[in-house]
Protein backbone atom coordinates (compact mmCIF):
# COMPACT_ATOMS: atom_id res chain seq x y z
CA UNK A 1 0.00 0.00 0.00
CA UNK A 2 1.49 3.35 -0.72
CA UNK A 3 2.22 5.88 2.16
CA UNK A 4 0.17 9.28 1.49
CA UNK A 5 1.61 12.09 3.52
CA UNK A 6 -1.04 13.76 6.07
CA UNK A 7 -1.54 17.75 5.59
CA UNK A 8 -1.77 18.16 9.16
CA UNK A 9 -1.56 15.72 12.62
CA UNK A 10 -2.80 14.58 15.63
CA UNK A 11 -0.52 12.03 16.97
CA UNK A 12 -1.55 11.45 20.15
CA UNK A 13 -5.35 11.48 19.04
CA UNK A 14 -4.87 9.26 16.21
CA UNK A 15 -6.31 11.87 13.66
CA UNK A 16 -4.69 11.81 10.47
CA UNK A 17 -6.05 14.64 7.70
CA UNK A 18 -4.50 14.05 4.54
CA UNK A 19 -6.23 16.45 2.47
CA UNK A 20 -6.73 19.88 3.40
CA UNK A 21 -7.03 22.59 1.08
CA UNK A 22 -5.98 26.20 1.48
CA UNK A 23 -8.23 28.05 -0.61
CA UNK A 24 -12.01 27.33 -1.86
CA UNK A 25 -11.34 28.12 -5.76
CA UNK A 26 -7.84 28.06 -7.14
CA UNK A 27 -5.21 27.05 -9.34
CA UNK A 28 -2.93 24.21 -6.74
CA UNK A 29 -4.91 20.99 -7.40
CA UNK A 30 -3.57 19.86 -3.75
CA UNK A 31 -5.06 22.82 -1.42
CA UNK A 32 -8.06 23.84 -3.54
CA UNK A 33 -11.49 22.89 -2.92
CA UNK A 34 -12.42 23.85 -6.80
CA UNK A 35 -9.24 23.02 -8.61
CA UNK A 36 -9.18 26.01 -12.08
CA UNK A 37 -6.03 25.85 -14.11
CA UNK A 38 -4.61 29.62 -14.21
CA UNK A 39 -7.11 31.09 -12.00
CA UNK A 40 -5.87 34.39 -11.18
CA UNK A 41 -6.92 35.35 -7.96
CA UNK A 42 -6.95 32.19 -4.85
CA UNK A 43 -10.39 32.58 -2.80
CA UNK A 44 -8.80 31.41 0.76
CA UNK A 45 -10.95 29.24 2.84
CA UNK A 46 -9.14 32.22 5.65
CA UNK A 47 -11.64 34.62 3.95
CA UNK A 48 -14.67 32.16 3.88
CA UNK A 49 -14.33 31.36 7.60
CA UNK A 50 -14.43 35.35 8.37
CA UNK A 51 -17.33 36.01 6.17
CA UNK A 52 -19.18 32.84 7.59
CA UNK A 53 -18.46 34.55 11.19
CA UNK A 54 -20.09 37.34 10.53
CA UNK A 55 -23.23 35.77 9.16
CA UNK A 56 -23.34 33.48 11.93
CA UNK A 57 -22.88 36.45 14.45
CA UNK A 58 -25.41 38.76 13.26
CA UNK A 59 -28.02 36.04 12.96
CA UNK A 60 -27.09 35.29 16.67
CA UNK A 61 -27.42 38.48 17.86
CA UNK A 62 -30.74 38.84 15.58
CA UNK A 63 -32.31 35.99 17.59
CA UNK A 64 -31.59 37.64 20.68
CA UNK A 65 -32.52 41.00 19.59
CA UNK A 66 -36.21 39.28 18.79
CA UNK A 67 -36.20 37.84 21.99
CA UNK A 68 -35.83 40.99 24.43
CA UNK A 69 -37.95 43.10 22.09
CA UNK A 70 -35.47 45.22 20.67
CA UNK A 71 -35.53 47.03 17.15
CA UNK A 72 -33.67 44.45 14.10
CA UNK A 73 -32.62 47.81 11.84
CA UNK A 74 -30.89 48.68 14.73
CA UNK A 75 -28.57 45.82 14.21
CA UNK A 76 -28.32 45.59 10.88
CA UNK A 77 -27.27 48.89 10.79
CA UNK A 78 -24.40 47.82 13.89
CA UNK A 79 -23.27 45.13 10.50
CA UNK A 80 -23.42 47.80 7.71
CA UNK A 81 -21.18 49.96 9.88
CA UNK A 82 -19.54 47.44 12.54
CA UNK A 83 -17.72 45.29 9.89
CA UNK A 84 -15.78 47.99 7.63
CA UNK A 85 -15.02 49.89 10.70
CA UNK A 86 -13.81 46.33 12.55
CA UNK A 87 -12.16 45.65 9.60
CA UNK A 88 -9.74 48.64 9.65
CA UNK A 89 -8.78 48.34 12.76
CA UNK A 90 -7.86 44.50 11.98
CA UNK A 91 -5.61 46.10 9.76
CA UNK A 92 -4.40 49.12 11.24
CA UNK A 93 -3.53 47.80 14.48
CA UNK A 94 -1.48 45.09 12.51
CA UNK A 95 0.30 48.06 10.18
CA UNK A 96 1.26 50.35 13.28
CA UNK A 97 2.38 47.44 15.30
CA UNK A 98 4.58 46.00 12.96
CA UNK A 99 5.81 48.53 11.17
CA UNK A 100 9.32 49.02 12.12
CA UNK A 101 9.55 45.39 11.84
CA UNK A 102 7.83 44.57 8.46
CA UNK A 103 6.91 47.54 6.90
CA UNK A 104 9.94 50.29 8.23
CA UNK A 105 10.70 52.23 4.80
CA UNK A 106 7.66 51.31 2.36
CA UNK A 107 4.55 53.81 1.50
CA UNK A 108 1.71 53.11 4.40
CA UNK A 109 -1.25 53.33 1.87
CA UNK A 110 0.13 50.50 -0.06
CA UNK A 111 1.16 48.43 2.83
CA UNK A 112 -2.38 49.01 4.56
CA UNK A 113 -3.85 48.34 1.06
CA UNK A 114 -2.07 44.91 0.80
CA UNK A 115 -5.04 43.41 1.76
CA UNK A 116 -3.51 39.91 0.63
CA UNK A 117 -0.64 40.49 1.75
CA UNK A 118 -1.65 39.02 5.21
CA UNK A 119 -2.06 40.76 8.65
CA UNK A 120 -5.15 41.28 10.86
CA UNK A 121 -4.57 41.62 14.88
CA UNK A 122 -8.07 40.55 16.88
CA UNK A 123 -7.63 43.44 19.53
CA UNK A 124 -7.76 46.29 16.57
CA UNK A 125 -10.82 44.56 15.12
CA UNK A 126 -12.79 44.67 18.76
CA UNK A 127 -11.42 48.06 18.64
CA UNK A 128 -13.18 49.30 15.15
CA UNK A 129 -16.50 47.54 16.67
CA UNK A 130 -16.52 49.37 19.49
CA UNK A 131 -16.46 52.82 17.84
CA UNK A 132 -19.31 51.56 15.57
CA UNK A 133 -20.99 50.74 18.33
CA UNK A 134 -20.93 54.05 19.81
CA UNK A 135 -21.57 55.90 16.56
CA UNK A 136 -24.58 53.73 16.03
CA UNK A 137 -25.84 53.95 20.11
CA UNK A 138 -25.73 58.16 19.29
CA UNK A 139 -27.57 57.92 16.18
CA UNK A 140 -30.17 55.34 16.84
CA UNK A 141 -30.57 57.01 20.87
CA UNK A 142 -30.21 53.50 22.10
CA UNK A 143 -27.72 52.95 25.04
CA UNK A 144 -24.38 51.78 24.13
CA UNK A 145 -24.36 48.73 27.08
CA UNK A 146 -27.95 47.70 25.17
CA UNK A 147 -26.14 47.44 22.12
CA UNK A 148 -23.23 45.71 23.40
CA UNK A 149 -24.55 43.40 25.88
CA UNK A 150 -26.70 41.82 22.86
CA UNK A 151 -23.77 41.69 20.36
CA UNK A 152 -20.72 40.78 22.86
CA UNK A 153 -22.01 36.35 22.11
CA UNK A 154 -21.82 37.16 18.77
CA UNK A 155 -18.37 38.27 18.60
CA UNK A 156 -17.22 35.18 19.99
CA UNK A 157 -19.15 32.74 17.64
CA UNK A 158 -17.39 35.24 14.74
CA UNK A 159 -13.99 34.43 16.18
CA UNK A 160 -14.45 30.72 17.04
CA UNK A 161 -15.53 30.26 13.04
CA UNK A 162 -12.45 32.66 11.92
CA UNK A 163 -9.95 30.86 14.00
CA UNK A 164 -10.85 27.96 12.02
CA UNK A 165 -9.61 29.89 8.97
CA UNK A 166 -5.97 30.18 11.09
CA UNK A 167 -6.20 26.05 10.86
CA UNK A 168 -6.79 25.81 7.09
CA UNK A 169 -4.02 28.45 6.40
CA UNK A 170 -1.31 26.36 8.48
CA UNK A 171 -0.61 29.57 11.11
CA UNK A 172 -1.46 30.91 14.09
CA UNK A 173 0.27 28.13 15.75
CA UNK A 174 2.39 27.66 19.02
CA UNK A 175 5.61 26.02 19.75
CA UNK A 176 6.90 22.92 20.31
CA UNK A 177 4.68 20.07 22.09
CA UNK A 178 3.89 16.44 22.63
CA UNK A 179 1.00 17.10 24.44
CA UNK A 180 -2.74 15.41 23.69
CA UNK A 181 -3.76 18.03 21.92
CA UNK A 182 0.00 18.32 19.79
CA UNK A 183 -1.05 19.15 15.81
CA UNK A 184 1.74 18.09 12.65
CA UNK A 185 2.00 20.47 10.13
CA UNK A 186 4.18 20.23 6.74
CA UNK A 187 6.92 22.58 6.54
CA UNK A 188 5.91 23.35 2.90
CA UNK A 189 2.87 24.43 4.11
CA UNK A 190 3.11 26.18 7.03
CA UNK A 191 3.17 29.74 7.06
CA UNK A 192 5.12 32.14 9.80
CA UNK A 193 8.09 30.21 10.12
CA UNK A 194 10.68 31.18 12.60
CA UNK A 195 13.77 30.08 13.42
CA UNK A 196 13.21 29.17 16.91
CA UNK A 197 10.68 26.59 15.20
CA UNK A 198 13.44 25.34 12.84
CA UNK A 199 15.53 24.75 15.49
CA UNK A 200 12.84 23.13 17.71
CA UNK A 201 9.98 22.25 16.47
CA UNK A 202 10.65 19.75 13.26
CA UNK A 203 9.76 16.19 13.54
CA UNK A 204 10.18 13.93 10.37
CA UNK A 205 8.06 10.85 9.41
CA UNK A 206 8.23 9.25 6.45
CA UNK A 207 10.65 11.21 4.93
CA UNK A 208 8.15 14.62 5.27
CA UNK A 209 9.02 17.42 7.57
CA UNK A 210 6.77 18.40 10.27
CA UNK A 211 6.26 21.02 12.62
CA UNK A 212 4.78 19.48 15.74
CA UNK A 213 3.34 22.47 17.61
CA UNK A 214 0.77 23.76 20.15
CA UNK A 215 -2.70 23.88 18.03
CA UNK A 216 -3.26 27.15 19.18
CA UNK A 217 -6.12 28.47 17.20
CA UNK A 218 -8.17 25.73 18.56
CA UNK A 219 -7.23 26.28 21.81
CA UNK A 220 -8.67 30.19 21.15
CA UNK A 221 -11.99 28.71 19.61
CA UNK A 222 -12.62 26.43 21.77
CA UNK A 223 -12.24 28.33 25.05
CA UNK A 224 -14.13 31.01 23.37
CA UNK A 225 -16.75 28.95 22.49
CA UNK A 226 -16.69 28.23 26.30
CA UNK A 227 -17.19 31.70 27.01
CA UNK A 228 -19.79 32.25 24.62
CA UNK A 229 -22.11 29.99 26.12
CA UNK A 230 -21.52 31.36 29.72
CA UNK A 231 -22.41 34.94 28.47
CA UNK A 232 -25.92 33.54 26.41
CA UNK A 233 -26.50 31.42 29.75
CA UNK A 234 -25.42 34.60 32.30
CA UNK A 235 -27.02 37.10 30.24
CA UNK A 236 -30.94 36.96 32.03
CA UNK A 237 -28.75 37.57 35.15
CA UNK A 238 -26.74 40.77 34.30
CA UNK A 239 -26.88 42.77 37.59
CA UNK A 240 -26.58 45.86 35.28
CA UNK A 241 -26.36 47.15 31.82
CA UNK A 242 -23.09 46.69 30.36
CA UNK A 243 -22.36 43.39 32.54
CA UNK A 244 -21.86 41.21 29.81
CA UNK A 245 -19.77 43.49 27.35
CA UNK A 246 -17.32 43.67 30.05
CA UNK A 247 -17.47 39.66 30.92
CA UNK A 248 -16.27 39.59 27.07
CA UNK A 249 -13.27 41.62 27.69
CA UNK A 250 -12.59 40.49 30.88
CA UNK A 251 -12.90 36.97 29.79
CA UNK A 252 -11.04 36.96 26.76
CA UNK A 253 -8.06 39.35 27.61
CA UNK A 254 -7.60 35.87 29.76
CA UNK A 255 -8.04 33.48 27.29
CA UNK A 256 -5.54 35.72 24.77
CA UNK A 257 -3.07 36.45 27.51
CA UNK A 258 -2.28 32.53 27.92
CA UNK A 259 -2.69 31.55 24.06
CA UNK A 260 -0.34 34.17 22.99
CA UNK A 261 2.41 33.13 25.00
CA UNK A 262 2.05 29.83 23.07
CA UNK A 263 2.05 31.70 19.60
CA UNK A 264 5.18 31.92 17.48
CA UNK A 265 4.26 34.71 15.21
CA UNK A 266 4.02 37.71 18.28
CA UNK A 267 4.69 41.24 17.59
CA UNK A 268 6.45 42.35 20.35
CA UNK A 269 5.99 45.27 21.64
CA UNK A 270 8.83 47.86 21.15
CA UNK A 271 12.11 46.35 22.92
CA UNK A 272 10.57 44.62 25.53
CA UNK A 273 10.25 41.56 24.34
CA UNK A 274 6.91 41.32 26.22
CA UNK A 275 4.24 40.16 23.16
CA UNK A 276 1.69 43.67 22.58
CA UNK A 277 -1.39 41.51 22.68
CA UNK A 278 -0.83 40.10 26.22
CA UNK A 279 0.01 43.60 27.65
CA UNK A 280 -3.40 44.47 25.65
CA UNK A 281 -5.37 41.31 27.09
CA UNK A 282 -4.04 42.24 30.10
CA UNK A 283 -5.44 45.84 29.76
CA UNK A 284 -8.83 44.86 28.38
CA UNK A 285 -9.10 41.65 31.53
CA UNK A 286 -8.24 44.35 34.66
CA UNK A 287 -9.91 47.71 33.42
CA UNK A 288 -13.11 45.12 32.86
CA UNK A 289 -12.56 43.58 36.50
CA UNK A 290 -12.92 47.22 37.87
CA UNK A 291 -15.70 47.72 36.11
CA UNK A 292 -17.76 44.64 37.24
CA UNK A 293 -16.65 44.93 40.64
CA UNK A 294 -17.72 49.29 40.57
CA UNK A 295 -21.27 47.72 38.77
CA UNK A 296 -21.72 45.11 41.21
CA UNK A 297 -21.06 47.61 44.74
CA UNK A 298 -23.33 50.08 42.48
CA UNK A 299 -26.10 47.12 41.61
CA UNK A 300 -26.38 46.20 45.64
CA UNK A 301 -27.32 49.72 46.62
CA UNK A 302 -30.21 49.34 44.22
CA UNK A 303 -29.04 52.24 41.93
CA UNK A 304 -28.12 50.97 38.96
CA UNK A 305 -31.19 49.63 36.24
CA UNK A 306 -31.54 46.57 34.63
CA UNK A 307 -33.46 46.94 31.62
CA UNK A 308 -36.01 44.00 31.75
CA UNK A 309 -39.10 44.94 29.50
CA UNK A 310 -39.57 44.18 26.07
CA UNK A 311 -39.54 47.23 23.57
CA UNK A 312 -41.90 47.18 20.45
CA UNK A 313 -40.09 46.64 17.14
Amino acid sequence: MEYSAPDVWFPNLGVRLNSVPRYLIGNNPDLSIIYVSNFPMNIFLYAVAIILGIVSAYFLAIWYVKKSGQKTETYLDLLLLGVPMAFLGLRLYFVIFNWNTRYAGQNFFSVFFDFRGGGLAIFGGIIGAILAGIIISIRNKVPFTTLADTAAPSLLIGQVIGRFGNFFNREAFGSYSNGLFAMRIRVDQAHYITQELMETAVVTYYGVDYFQVHPTFLYEAAFNFLLMIALILYRPHKRFEGEIILLYFMGYGIIRFFVEGLRTDQMIFANTGIPLNQITAVLFAVISLGLIIRGHIRARRGNVPVRTTKRRR
